[in-house]
């Protein structure tokens, strides 16, 4: 790579990265229709099932998909093309082992599970066909970060939003159509994801010569570097989606029967929707790591700038609009199936727990990408371990309302711990004066939301609405006074469509 990466670079592919990772407001949209055609106890179950699929794939990827990220900027051709290959061997094989073993023991394992007793019948089945999830998730996750490695953000749009998402809603509605009931929601997800690897195949052919991946070989110097650098990154991720996916198994093995499905299911459905504030921090994640990558290369303090802006720009949305998830958190759970109101205070704290996760940057890529291997894995083993200690003391007299602070503590932790460590190590600073600048015009974004639901009166839709038409030049006011003419233009024709600068 010649030259620098400029703020440009970063917004250009921040966006596009925000753009793929939209699925999850497409979720919040299908969540409420799973309810209804499924019950809130056998969306519980998928939930459950959906988090062990999650957290095996991220111990079994070796953070391969990381290690792609690091390692694939720097390699010529074949090089990239041999890392790619090792990457898909060394996780969709123990995947595909893992699977088949599952299938044949799914009787005896269905019995860790607590669910309704309408779903006990056909779980071991549900468990069977389910455990193909992992084959063909681990293969769409190396997939598509060999794309990103290629600094190519936007093709997960079509894979993540239009095919995985939207697929699997269609699938759900049409096999609930046709009568199927604990069964179908898992059969739906399935088909939704094995769609999803087959496009992922013709993705992999857009940025690599899918022949020479068939044939090239990794040298041994090659395999060690992807190994040492999976394996240094192999805690972080396994904590950060053991942060995601365990409490829900937790409450599901905890408590008793149906009970235990449906508290596994709020918690799923609360986080899901506490999810949308970390689109922009998985957004700068996504992009962060091969352009940190790539700027090390070149000239390490080139990362600087980088860092600095993308933190100002996640200040600047994800306050208001975690402000409006908080303010609008009733009426989104109005919309799903009867008792989800009671994950309410579990939205609230980890609403709260993701925006401040976020407003200090993409800290934790960024340290894992310029050479900092310990610092993660310190990090990581502190965030746990609030996490396990809060929760011991919080879960038996709070519940899932325990969980929820207990996980946001942890996770709000590790991402302040990184930012930390790089302001000592590399003199990077998450708050500097434009951070401060963003912080305040997004507080008053923020203050005009609420001032807003405490002046309109109820009914509680009309409110909402309100509100939500409301944070769309609310957030205006945050990017125009929170970010600096350069930040503004670095934002290119969607600056000067929303009238953020001139011209």
């Amino acid at each position: 790579m010649s030259g620098t990466i400029g703020r440009r670079d970063v917004a250009r592919g921040a966006g596009l990265a925000a753009l793929s990772r939209l699925g999850a407001l497409i979720e919040v949209i299908s969540q409420p229709a799973f309810t209804w055609m499924f019950g809130i106890a056998t969306y519980g179950i998928y939930t459950v099932l959906w988090a062990v699929v999650n957290i095996v794939e991220n111990i079994i990827d070796l953070s391969m998909t990381q290690a792609l990220q690091r390692i694939v900027p720097r390699e010529d051709e074949r090089g990239a093309h041999a890392a790619v290959r090792f990457a898909l061997l060394v996780s969709v094989v123990p995947a595909t082992v893992i699977a088949i073993a599952v299938t044949l023991f799914a009787v005896p394992l269905s019995g860790f599970l607590q669910t309704a007793a309408g779903d006990r019948a056909t779980l071991p089945l549900g468990i069977a066909l389910f455990a193909w999830a992992l084959p063909l998730w681990t293969f769409i996750e190396v997939a598509t970060s060999a794309a990103r490695a290629r600094r190519a953000f936007g093709p997960e749009i079509r894979l993540r939003i239009f095919w995985e998402q939207v697929a699997r809603l269609a699938f759900a509605v049409l096999l609930f159509a046709v009568g199927f009931q604990s069964l179908g929601l898992l059969v739906a997800h399935l088909l939704s994801l094995t769609l999803t690897a087959l496009l992922a195949v013709r993705l992999l052919g857009r940025y690599y010569d899918l022949s020479l991946l068939l044939s090239v070989r990794a040298s041994p110097e090659l395999r060690r570097e992807l190994l040492i650098t999976g394996f240094a990154l192999l805690p972080t991720n396994i904590a950060r989606r053991l942060f995601i996916d365990l409490p829900p198994v937790i409450l599901n093995l905890v408590l008793p029967g149906a009970k235990g499905a449906t508290a596994a299911g709020l918690f799923g459905i609360a986080r899901k929707i506490a999810t949308i504030p970390l689109i922009v921090r998985q957004a700068f994640q996504y992009v962060l790591a091969p352009l940190a990558s790539a700027q090390a290369a070149v000239d390490r303090a080139g990362i600087a700038p980088l860092y600095a802006f993308s933190t100002r720009l996640s200040v600047a949305v994800v306050v208001p609009l975690s402000t409006l998830l908080i303010l609008t958190g009733r009426d989104i759970l109005s919309a799903f199936a009867p008792g989800t109101m009671a994950g309410l205070p579990l939205l609230v704290i980890l609403v709260l727990g993701r925006a401040m996760e976020t407003i200090v940057g993409p800290a934790t890529p960024v340290i894992e990408m310029i050479g900092h291997r310990l610092l993660p894995l310190v990090n990581t083993v502190a965030g746990f371990a609030a996490w396990a200690a809060f929760g011991y003391w919080l879960i038996p007299s709070h519940g899932a309302t325990g969980m929820a602070i207990a996980v946001s503590i942890g996770t709000v932790l590790i991402a302040w711990m990184a930012s930390i460590e790089l302001r000592i190590s590399d003199g990077l600073s998450a708050f500097d004066r434009g951070t401060w600048r963003a912080l305040a015009a997004a507080g008053l974004a923020a203050g005009l939301l609420v001032a807003l639901a405490f002046i309109v009166p109820r009914p509680a839709p009309l409110r909402a609405t309100l509100l939500l038409i409301a944070f769309f030049p609310a957030l205006w006011i945050g990017l125009r006074a929170g970010l600096n003419g350069e930040d503004r233009r670095a934002l290119g024709p969607v600056a000067r469509r929303l009238r953020l600068v001139r011209g």
